[in-house]
């Protein structure tokens, strides 16, 4: 009997957790472990993925390999709603509204003209100018998924270990030491985000944060249905949201994309100017006094010049894939990256 492989993923958050799985899929007789310093339910702003608003809607325009990723997660997803209605991906109506022209605003793929995923949604629903508000130049209503961050880290943690993947909290300061730990690996993943631009044997300088900072607030009494976004630009610095987390998990308002800030303290005053455009976006949450806040939240979105990076080299001894740099699109392109980092893995897995 040959000896079964051994693969290690470095990192736990939605793209760490995911590719875990996918491993393990294709490779069913594999040893998988995951390391982490941040594991679901702990909330540093490192750990982006505990505080991302969390939707598929795609940034992707480049006509090729980003859409393709964001296409596998939205089919993956479609599946999940059906098959693991618990697990904290729903199937919801997302309204978004851009206050300038859509050929400057960002939204169409390269070489069509097109929003690309109108098909894959199931047609988008352009408004009537009756029901832009004020200053808005078009928006579109589309059959989309949310997703509550809180429930479905944990389920991606669950389902690791119901099939056998072993989870552990580990500080890894170099990736050299990866081998040490586990003598005879066959490859590893290393899914550290913005951890990369200080981890040992990447130091990648491409990375920078990306601050974002979000209100959790209770479900207004009357609910509220449907998704909410708008913004001037599909990935401005300013932009404001609405994620409702399912029926009973509260609404998300948002945000912001502040690029290169570390400060990991909540700003107030830009709150309250969230919190007034989240109103005014979405009439179900009444007035910015009516919120009931339960948590203020900050994250650092994994943001990397040139896009992520997917890629695989030989070093110490072994095999090293690389899968992060996804920015705000780690949920929404999971499982399209983990896709594409375990076709980089040679038949064998080995040296």
């Amino acid at each position: 009997m040959p000896t079964p492989k051994t693969f290690v993923i470095v990192g736990a958050g939605v793209v760490g957790l995911t590719t875990a799985l996918e491993v393990k899929t294709r490779y069913t007789s594999s040893n998988v472990t995951i390391i982490a310093k941040d594991l679901p339910g702990d909330s540093s702003p490192s750990y982006a993925s505990a505080w991302a608003g969390g939707n598929w809607i795609s940034c992707a325009t480049d006509n090729g390999r980003e859409e393709d990723r964001d296409r596998v997660t939205y089919i993956k997803f479609k599946d999940l709603v059906q098959k693991h209605p618990h697990c904290g991906v729903y199937g919801m109506e997302l309204r978004s509204i851009y206050d300038g022209d859509i050929d400057k605003v960002g939204v169409l793929s390269v070489g069509t003209n097109k929003i690309w995923y109108d098909d894959i949604v199931g047609g988008l629903r352009f408004l009537a100018p009756g029901e832009l508000p004020e200053g808005a130049k078009f928006g579109f209503d589309a059959n989309t998924f949310v997703i509550d961050v809180q429930r479905y880290l944990p389920w991606l943690q669950g389902e690791a270990l119901r099939q056998g993947i072993e989870v552990r909290r580990v500080i890894v300061d170099d990736l050299r030491d990866v081998p040490k730990m586990f003598p005879g690996v066959s490859g590893i993943f290393n899914c550290t985000g913005l951890g990369s631009l200080t981890l040992g044997g990447v130091n990648d300088a491409q990375l920078y944060p990306s601050k974002g900072q979000t209100y959790l607030v209770q479900t207004p009494l009357g609910g509220i249905d449907r998704m909410y976004y708008r913004s001037s630009l599909r990935l401005g610095s300013c932009n404001s949201y609405v994620f409702p987390r399912g029926k009973h998990g509260g609404v998300i308002l948002g945000g912001c994309r502040l690029d290169g800030n570390w400060d990991g303290n909540f700003d107030t005053e830009l709150g309250e100017s969230m919190k007034r455009k989240c109103c005014e976006l979405a009439p179900e949450l009444g007035s910015p006094e009516d919120l009931r806040i339960i948590k203020e939240g900050v994250g650092f979105r994994p943001n990397r010049k040139g896009g992520n990076r997917i890629e695989m080299e030989k070093k110490y001894g072994t095999m090293i894939i690389h899968n992060y740099g996804a920015g705000g699109a780690g949920y929404q392109a999971s499982w399209g990256m983990a896709r594409a980092a375990v076709d980089l893995l040679p038949t064998m897995a080995s040296l």
